[in-house]
């Protein structure tokens, strides 16, 4: 539950800037607060489908390799299986509001293959840092990672 709440936190933070750096280019006055609800409810299923993610494909580190290099196929793994996820969302959604599911499914992204790869590349951009913060944590352990990133307690 902890790494959930932190998880959508991360996530809320990035997808927040986002919309409001969205909102601002399209010149919006007043901007909208829905949208930050919405990117939250966004942050938060993708946090829930990034532990899926982990919890199918667990994070492994080879000290031998170095975290970047153990870590970069995963984090495309994580990926694929969060589009995959945010594509049956699309779907489920869909057949709530009394649509079809497959063309619901493939509206994902308003049906733009480049938008698709433009929303993945940011999204790997956001997940690469949590991922190498996960690869350290279980390189060095908890305590010694904190201390490095917020110095010592005492």
């Amino acid at each position: 539950m902890k790494k959930a709440f932190a998880l959508t936190l991360y996530f809320g933070t990035w997808f927040c800037a986002i919309a409001f750096m969205a909102a601002t280019a399209l010149e919006e006055r007043p901007i909208p607060l829905t949208i930050f609800g919405f990117a939250l409810i966004k942050a938060a299923l993708s946090a829930k489908f990034m532990l899926i993610a982990q919890a199918a494909y667990p994070i492994k580190i080879d000290k031998q390799h170095g975290i970047v290099k153990s870590l970069l196929l995963e984090s495309l793994v994580y990926l694929m299986v969060v589009l995959g996820l945010n594509y049956l969302e699309a779907g489920i959604h869909g057949l709530i509001n009394g649509k079809e599911f497959i063309p619901s499914m493939t509206a994902f992204g308003n049906s733009d293959p480049l938008r698709v790869f433009a929303m993945s590349i940011v999204y790997w951009l956001i997940v690469w840092p949590y991922l190498i913060f996960m690869g350290v944590n279980l390189a060095l352990g908890n305590t010694a990672t904190l201390n490095i990133l917020f110095g010592s307690k005492k």
